[in-house]
């Protein structure tokens, strides 16, 4: 099949694209096992794009289960270029509040128990990650989502996001604690993603979707499980529009990322000490560097 240049990851509420037309799903193998779900390719206003459902269309996958490893392989196997990623957050600062939107520049990993490397087993390579998302990639989900100018919803380019384990959400204190280094959103998936995506040499940015203020907020208890539901419904909503405009401006602009190149001068390791088991892992990522006889 022809290659996709955009990719789009759903997160807990947006389980897919409503306005996904002649849609073909893609149940793709990698080195890193199966993706969370199948891949859903298709066009949104005609430009091509496949979707993933990051936890899965019945969302069965906690953020620590997820193969995100494998989730962006397979995007990479589609072609990919860039990687659009929504997902829902919760606000550590009042000018965030509920039904806002953050496309968030930074990250701070508070993550225990994943592999955030394609790397490792022979070989080893060190991206550069000062800027962990495509600056191009975040100014056009930023300005995307300025121009529909949702009622009530505020969009704010820039900020940090916390990337905790869970499932669990924060202690009180955790949540002060991260108010105090200034971070703006929490949420549980999107650094490992981000990593991943760079090694992938993917253009990646967040669409993060204020569910709700973390427990740091005085009137939390006063926030219900039917109230933040509702608030996923609605975000899910609002989220489906900004990606279609994002597309719809990145399929008339496209631009080359410094992630497309992240892998030039990253890796180590002699290509001629590696492993055949671990040239084969990597065979799709490193394509571009390796000479006719490697």
């Amino acid at each position: 099949m022809t290659d996709i240049a955009i990719g789009i990851i759903g997160g807990s509420g947006l389980y897919q694209m409503d306005d996904l037309e002649n849609r073909q799903e893609h149940q793709l193998d990698t080195p890193f096992g199966p993706p969370s779900d199948v891949l859903v390719s298709g066009t949104l206003q005609g430009v091509p794009v496949v979707f993933l459902a990051r936890h899965g269309r019945h969302h069965h996958l906690l953020p620590s289960e997820l193969p995100f490893r494998a989730n962006i392989h397979a995007f990479k196997q589609l072609g990919v270029q860039y990687l659009i990623s929504a997902s829902a957050v919760g606000s550590l600062t009042e000018a965030i509040k509920p039904l806002d939107m953050v496309v968030p520049d930074q990250f701070i990993d508070r993550t225990q128990h994943r592999i955030a490397s394609f790397f490792g087993e022979g070989i080893v390579a060190h991206i550069g990650f000062a800027d962990p998302v495509c600056p191009q990639l975040a100014a056009l989900i930023a300005d995307s989502a300025s121009h529909l100018s949702f009622e009530g919803v505020d969009v704010h380019h820039g900020g940090t996001y916390i990337c905790m384990e869970g499932p669990a959400f924060s202690t009180r204190a955790e949540s002060h604690l991260y108010r105090s280094w200034g971070a703006s959103v929490i949420g549980m998936t999107n650094l490992t993603e981000a990593k991943l995506a760079r090694e992938a040499e993917i253009a990646y940015a967040t669409l993060a979707l204020v569910t709700d203020y973390d427990c740091w907020h005085p009137d939390h208890d006063s926030v219900t499980v039917e109230m933040v539901v509702n608030n996923l419904h609605l975000n899910a909503h609002n989220a489906q529009q900004v990606i279609r405009e994002t597309v719809r401006r990145l399929h008339n602009a496209p631009f080359v990322s410094e992630a497309h190149s992240a892998l030039k001068f990253a890796v180590l390791t002699p290509w001629n000490t590696v492993s055949q088991k671990t040239k084969d892992t990597l065979e799709l990522l490193l394509r571009p560097y390796l000479s006719p006889d490697s």
